[in-house]
């Protein structure tokens, strides 16, 4: 994918923070058909948003929405939640799965078809947390943890239809999640601007922030990006043999 421009794209948790500024991000480069997906629609003064209702945990929602949207070329899976925690309690521990790992999981397999179809993208929000855990969320850094896997595992087994699946790994982004966090953070236009740069120049492995980029080098040249580039080759190579 070289550019947003005269593309459709579905944002999910686009009310508010990264997903609003992703929004008015797309709009900016031009893309033809922007949907805001949200709990809770709110209009939008620019004609090319349509708001849709799209709770990821909704099953009934995120079918009705894939049944709606007609073609498709960029999916991002924005919707979040972030708790503080201490493991404790395993009903957060399973919020934060049910929305951050099988939200995800539910909205791109609904969508995946129409993606095949345009050889559009797939563009997985998810952080620095997902490397090492805060101890402060450690619930927040297992769902995280466990969508990156989910999406470089989606990567190497779609690549073959022509979909592309990017890893977005931020840092502290100034937005109400991190309300409490007295530490640098990144504004989410300026997140948003990065997150499309990086799909548009192709980079697999998105460092949108400072905190997130002094990460970006050590992971690009790690054994463990080495080792999925492996795997990768392997589910390629059984793929042609099937």
């Amino acid at each position: 994918m070289t550019s947003i421009a005269d593309k459709t794209v579905l944002i999910t948790g686009s009310s508010r923070g990264i997903g609003r500024a992703l929004v008015e991000e797309a709009l900016r480069r031009g893309a033809k058909r922007v949907y805001a997906g949200m709990r809770q629609p709110l209009s939008h003064p620019d004609g090319r948003v349509t708001p849709l209702a799209l709770d990821v945990t909704d099953a009934a929602q995120i079918q009705r929405a894939a049944q709606d949207i007609k073609t498709l070329d960029v999916l991002v899976n924005n919707a979040g939640i972030a708790s503080y925690d201490d493991l404790s309690d395993r009903s957060v521990l399973q919020q934060h799965l049910a929305v951050n790992l099988f939200g995800t999981h539910s909205v791109t397999q609904a969508f995946l078809p129409a993606l095949r179809l345009s050889g559009g993208a797939v563009v997985n929000n998810l952080s620095v947390n997902a490397f090492a855990p805060l101890p402060l969320i450690p619930a927040y850094s297992i769902s995280k943890a466990a969508a990156f896997s989910m999406t470089q595992s989606l990567r190497a087994l779609v690549a073959e239809q022509g979909v592309s699946v990017y890893a977005v790994l931020t840092g502290i982004v100034d937005t109400e999640m991190s309300r409490g966090v007295d530490l640098p953070k990144a504004s989410p236009e300026s997140v948003a601007r990065n997150i499309f740069d990086g799909v548009e120049k192709g980079e697999e492995d998105i460092f949108p922030d400072a905190m997130a980029e002094s990460q970006a080098e050590s992971w690009r040249t790690s054994a463990a990006k080495e080792l999925e580039r492996q795997y990768a080759m392997v589910a390629s190579a059984s793929a042609v043999r099937s």
